[in-house]
Order: structure tokens, then sequence, then C-alpha cells
């Protein structure tokens, strides 16, 4: 996978919270919107970094689970 990729997901990952943001604001859904906002203002520092630890372990887990699935289907070409 190339770190094009990589960053693509995690910018993904990063900015999805910031679209259901936009999207609850450009519905009308204040009440959505505000509960975004304040799930951000109890989320320390280190919670934030916790959940994209997370999400990196798993991308990484995806990962090396499509290169054990590349290298054996090579093996069954060669």
């Amino acid at each position: 996978m190339s770190q094009e990729l990589i960053n693509q997901t995690i910018f993904d990952f990063m900015s999805q919270e910031l679209i259901d943001l936009k999207r609850s604001i450009m519905e009308g859904r204040y009440d959505d919107a505000l509960a975004i906002v304040d799930e951000w203002e109890w989320m320390s520092k280190e919670q934030i970094l916790q959940k994209i630890e997370s999400f990196l372990v798993r991308l990484l887990v995806h990962l090396i689970k499509n290169q054990v699935e590349q290298y054996l289907t090579n093996s069954w070409a060669a």
C-alpha cells in the first residue's frame, strides 16, 4: 500500500467527524451537531491519541492481511 493511500486513509478517519458535523448542521440537526462538539470538548488529548492508535492498529492488521493474501495468490500463480 502506498504512503499516499495510507495518508488518505488517516485523513478520511480524521475528517469523518467533521463531515458528520457539517452534515448535521446542513440538515438542521443541531442537537446532533452539538453532541459531536460536546464529545470533542470532553475528549482529552490522550483519548484522541488512543482513538488514532486504535485506528492505526486496525489499518496495520488490514495491510498485513492484504500482504498475506497477495503472497498466497502469487504462490498459486507460480
